[in-house]
């Protein structure tokens, strides 16, 4: 499509757009101290500063694993979630995968995506002495493994139960064998902490740029067990998550890739009815104020990062859900699509 120069730089790096009037918005970040919470504080001030006087955002922890957020949205009680991992979160518009006790959802769309380059891994205690999947059906180990609860609610819960039955593991498998499954409630740390502890002695979680992932793998408590790419393959057609990798000596100590379910990248997501004037001046402040944000992530290497930066606007647009009208018209605008 043809391009207007002018409106193009217009719309990157230009004058931002203005709203005269007072908005009241509501957001659903996180917990309340990880990256959705940093994201939604982020986008509210830079909005405010560009809407009327009065303006202001509520900013929702979350009671659970996120699930609800999606669901509040779509039934009107919020104006903006975040959602991980991108790739599932067409499931949302029909109500299949982790969106299921929520119901379809097709009013559902996205803003952008905040590139984060993430994997979900299975690690294991080397006093079993297995390296494989192989070698843990064949061992048969009384593993103790943690991971989120997966109670309807948990967007890490549900994904790993899944990736756990697409691997012919399940907490029933885990019990003849003489182990368990530990339910370590919603939060990544959390489940981290009970290995730590001494509670669990295997771990299947996202997050592994994180400092909590470095300490178990670096200090030999833990060693990664790369997926099963047949395995991966059934979770791409099921899920819309398929394989990625872990770097060879990400982890000092690993000097081989290590094959997970890619679990990246966070969406911005709000309804088809959000007024198209917010919706194209949060699209706006996404992209050209983006350095913001980066500048709160950019003391920590990028692949060790929560949030990967720098920010690429074209990859930012290339959202699984729907884009809303407006930040669509942005994107095509600029040039981005």
């Amino acid at each position: 499509m043809f391009v207007d120069p002018n409106k193009k730089q217009e719309l990157l790096g230009g004058e931002s757009p203005k709203i005269t009037r007072a908005l009241q918005l509501r957001f659903a970040g996180d917990w309340g101290q990880a990256n959705f919470h940093r994201i939604c504080s982020w986008l509210t001030q830079e909005l405010c500063d560009r809407a009327g006087r009065g303006s202001s955002v509520t900013i929702k922890s979350l009671p659970d694993g996120g699930v609800s957020a999606a669901k509040d949205l779509y039934l009107g009680q919020l104006d903006l979630c975040l959602i991980t991992p991108s790739g599932h979160t067409p499931a949302a518009l029909n109500g299949t995968g982790m969106f299921a006790a929520a119901g379809s959802m097709p009013s559902l769309r996205a803003l952008a995506v905040l590139p984060q380059r993430d994997r979900m891994v299975l690690a294991v205690h080397p006093r079993y002495g297995v390296q494989t999947w192989a070698d843990i059906h064949r061992v048969k180990p009384p593993m103790r493994l943690v991971t989120s609860t997966d109670d309807g609610t948990s967007t890490i819960g549900y994904l790993a139960a899944k990736y756990l039955e697409a691997h012919g593991l399940d907490r029933d498998v885990l019990k003849s064998w003489g182990g368990e499954l530990i339910d370590g409630g919603y939060r990544p740390d959390t489940c981290v902490d009970k290995v730590a502890n001494g509670e669990a002695d295997c771990l299947l979680q996202e997050a592994i740029m994180t400092p909590w992932w470095r300490n178990l793998i670096e200090s030999g408590l833990l060693t990664p067990v790369s997926a099963e790419p047949a395995a991966l393959e059934n979770l791409k057609r099921e899920l819309g998550l398929g394989a990625a990798t872990v770097r060879a000596d990400f982890w000092e100590n690993v000097p081989q890739e290590t094959l997970g379910m890619d679990f990246s990248d966070f969406a911005i997501v709000v309804r088809d009815d959000m007024p198209d004037d917010v919706a194209g001046l949060l699209t706006w402040i996404l992209v050209n104020k983006r350095n913001v944000l980066e500048s709160q992530y950019s003391h920590i290497p990028p692949e060790r990062s929560p949030l990967t930066w720098p920010l690429d606007p074209k990859a930012m647009a290339r959202t699984h859900l729907p884009l809303h009208r407006a930040a669509k018209q942005f994107y095509e605008t600029a040039g981005l699509i």
